[in-house]
């Protein structure tokens, strides 16, 4: 485990992605420290990895919406060490997306100790460097309300 035991994304120069027409805009977005999602024109379902075709109607029709970077823990698990970075530690997370029902993405937690991730926490958007320019959408524990307990 890391000194602080707070997760982290892997360093940049690890994280490499390839694009094609049907993730360009998602990627585009991020750089733009934007997240997206595609959803049908046609049926309006959502759909995350984006894909070219959707999986309800088969229509090749999309519209890409802006989401606001509200997200929910679904499932996660910690890491701890990686190859080649034994203190390392990570917090893939499976996130539900308010914005774009029935959308899941897979992801990162960071900046919080793993104990602190649960089913359920509730988190928002931030974007991490990767190689090549691109920035990687990972997620960190969104502040409690004001006025909150």
């Amino acid at each position: 485990m890391s000194e602080t035991g707070i997760a982290t994304a892997l360093p940049a120069e690890l994280v490499r992605i390839t694009t094609d027409p049907s993730t360009e805009p998602f990627w585009r977005a991020a750089k733009e420290r934007r997240l997206v999602a595609p959803r049908c024109a046609d049926c309006t379902a959502f759909r995350l990895p984006p894909t070219p075709f959707c999986p309800h109607c088969q229509s090749a029709s999309v519209e890409w919406v802006e989401l606001s970077g509200r997200a929910t823990v679904y499932t996660y698990t910690v890491v701890q060490g990686f190859p080649g970075l034994a203190d390392i530690t990570l917090v893939p997370v499976v996130v539900d997306l308010p914005d774009a029902p029935g959308a899941r993405l897979v992801t990162n937690v960071v900046g919080a100790a793993p104990g602190d991730v649960r089913i359920g926490t509730e988190l928002t958007v931030d974007f991490h460097p990767i190689s090549d320019g691109w920035l990687l959408p990972v997620f960190r524990i969104a502040d409690p309300p004001l006025g909150g307990e």
